[in-house]
């Protein structure tokens, strides 16, 4: 039986990081405006693929590759680095102060644990104001694979010096709750962004339309 965790992380990259305002610079290097989504996707799948395997991308190597490919390699490496700088200027979304207020008020630590770069994440978390939250950022080149692999949840656990029964990670894509909760994780799945959960993966333990919904039901559970 799930409870009350004692620590939540938090994915990173579109959970509490907006990719909405990149979309204008796939535009204006003659994208499309869906391709902001594809590009996403395709980076996600070659980082996992290349995890599977045994090897290892770090986050910008797979963005700027997945870059090219959606692109047809018809970018110029000044349009590749235009696009991809505006990763160092995304806003947090709407709902990720309010959500790690709560937690912290309740007495709940909480972490990052992105498939970005940490010092990327720590910069993000400064300029959004977030860090004052966050007890830990943890990313995945320490272990060198990207999450949904067992060991990015292991070392986390290792980082946060908890049982896994005592930690929650929050997501707004169902593949990570479902990598977390095969670790042992209490879960939570925003579907904001998703709007579906997946069938073929485990249902997350607290679900709501928001970051701030999910974490009160967090909050909400029963103390071990």
């Amino acid at each position: 039986m799930v409870h009350r965790p004692h620590a939540v992380a938090f994915d990173v990259v579109e959970t509490l990081m907006s990719l909405e305002p990149l979309r204008s610079r796939f535009v204006d290097v003659g994208l499309p405006e869906s391709a902001l989504e594809r590009w996403f996707d395709r980076m996600l799948r070659d980082g996992m693929a290349v995890t599977l395997t045994g090897d290892y991308a770090t986050f910008p190597a797979a963005a700027e590759s997945a870059l090219s490919v959606i692109a047809g390699s018809r970018l110029s490496d000044e349009q590749v680095r235009y696009v991809l700088d505006g990763l160092a200027t995304l806003p947090a979304h709407d709902d990720a102060r309010a959500a790690m207020r709560l937690l912290v008020e309740a007495d709940v630590s909480v972490a990052c644990l992105s498939n970005g770069n940490r010092n990327s994440t720590e910069a993000f978390l400064d300029r959004s104001g977030l860090s004052q939250y966050v007890d830990h950022v943890i990313g995945v080149a320490d272990v060198q694979a990207w999450k949904p692999s067992p060991a990015v949840y292991e070392h986390a656990l290792a980082v946060i010096g908890l049982p896994a029964h005592d930690v929650g990670l929050v997501a707004v894509h169902a593949f990570d709750c479902h990598g977390a909760h095969a670790a042992g994780l209490t879960t939570g799945w925003a579907h904001r962004l998703e709007r579906h959960y997946p069938d073929i993966f485990t249902p997350a333990d607290v679900i709501g339309d928001d970051l701030v919904e999910v974490a009160s039901g967090l909050i909400a559970l029963q103390r071990a």
